[in-house]
């Protein structure tokens, strides 16, 4: 998009929208931040996001709805206020529109697969339960590019790193020793392929010195207590990983995870190390 004003007004509402979707969100906000008419800036959102402000505002309390159900222990009340429904049948009627489903129908299912998948694991892993540690990481900065897509799509992802590093490259960013990193922003079993969202990141020292460029942001992942597992092989097996981790979460780990990202760093270098042996470092947030 050549029209960078708009494009800057984009994100900077998407920033906006990701951080604030649980509350109260009112048209003269979306202005406040936009510096457009409702009118317009939800023109430009549709064209770039493929939905309206309200429909993404809708989906994302959902979909954060269906992880809280899906990883807690929560009740069904506690989540629909949590997420800013103050009437529960309200909120039931939403969620079956977005899922096929009640909320209860939906937390049992994921139980039983959670179950099924646990026995399938256990048959074929003698020692099915990674092992982790409890880390404590600091505030990092980052410059970060967005991809959006189905996360089986390794081109895509590529593809994104690739115009990354160029840029940092070129901004004189990127070295041998830059740490790079990526944040999974949301469940491919809850979110729609075409609404997965994936960040890739470098580590910068000084957020202050190194400006947002259209789609190149910076943002600061705050101070954050996470279980750390490894993952060895290639990024695409990283998902059987997820699975052991998460199949055993409940039962085997007694600790409540955070609502943030989960975060991942990557320690070889893809283009010199057999994908067999690339090492990946996985953070799964919890609370303190």
């Amino acid at each position: 998009m050549k029209n960078l004003t708009q494009l800057d007004r984009y994100t900077s509402l998407l920033d906006f929208l990701d951080k604030k979707f649980k509350e109260d969100i009112n048209i003269n906000d979306i202005e406040e931040i936009s510096f457009y008419s409702y009118r317009n800036i939800n023109r430009i959102f549709m064209a770039l996001h493929h939905e309206s402000i309200g429909k993404y505002i809708k989906r994302m309390k959902l979909e954060k709805a269906a992880q809280y159900l899906k990883y807690s222990n929560t009740s069904i009340t506690d989540i629909a206020y949590e997420i800013g429904y103050s009437d529960i049948a309200a909120f039931s009627k939403a969620f079956k529109n977005q899922f096929n489903c009640a909320p209860s129908q939906f937390r049992l299912t994921q139980e039983i697969k959670h179950t099924i998948q646990k026995k399938s694991i256990d048959h074929k892993h003698p020692s099915p339960l990674l092992a982790y540690e409890i880390e404590e990481l600091p505030s990092i900065a980052i410059l970060y590019l967005t991809y959006q897509g189905t996360y089986d799509n390794i081109k895509g992802i590529k593809e994104t790193w690739d115009r990354l590093i160029n840029y940092a490259t070129k901004k004189g960013l990127f070295n041998k020793d830059t740490i790079c990193l990526a944040e999974i922003l949301d469940d491919n079993e809850i979110t729609e392929n075409v609404y997965c969202r994936y960040n890739a990141g470098i580590i910068i020292e000084n957020i202050k010195t190194v400006e947002s460029d259209g789609l190149f942001r910076t943002k600061i992942i705050p101070e954050q207590k996470y279980l750390k597992f490894i993952h060895k092989g290639s990024h695409e097996d990283s998902l059987l990983t997820y699975d052991r981790i998460y199949s055993y979460w409940i039962t085997d780990i007694s600790l409540e995870l955070e609502d943030k990202p989960t975060l991942e760093f990557f320690l070889n270098d893809d283009a010199t190390t057999p994908a067999s042996e690339l090492l990946t470092e996985i953070y799964i947030p919890i609370k303190s």
